[in-house]
């Protein structure tokens, strides 16, 4: 069991198991979504994923594939995230996680927008 926290930890939920799709994003959605170079972003089935602990708010982002994104009440940490990559999916970002909590990610998506000075690890899967 693992446990994804907000930036205050107020709001937290619980996953058992191996996410089904453990990956990195480098389109604009989730450069934006992180603030970073990329998103790294967990997908759990809904069956791994326990209720959170702590208040949410949900918000729906008219983004490239749309998501209802959840958010902490008090420190507006997006923690967990369903969009139409596929029923059943709850998509959490690994960062939420402490340090090792998830293996290392093995898949980069949206490659092309990916910033020049970012290498990715020999043995991922990369998609265009």
């Amino acid at each position: 069991m693992a446990t994804a926290r907000c930036s205050c930890g107020q709001l937290s939920l619980e996953v058992e198991g191996e996410p089904v799709l453990n990956a990195l994003c480098h389109c604009s959605d989730c450069r934006r979504r992180t603030g970073s170079a990329f998103g790294w972003q967990a997908y759990f089935l809904e069956a791994q994923v326990s209720p959170p602990s702590g208040q949410s708010k949900a918000r729906s982002v008219p983004v490239a594939e749309p998501q209802t994104r959840h958010f902490c009440t008090e420190c507006g940490t997006t923690l967990w995230w369903t969009q139409g990559l596929g029923p059943g999916l709850i998509g959490v970002p690994g960062g939420a996680f402490e340090a090792n909590a998830l293996e290392e990610p093995n898949a980069s998506y949206r490659d092309e927008n990916r910033c020049s000075w970012l290498s990715i690890p020999g043995g991922w899967t990369v998609y265009p």
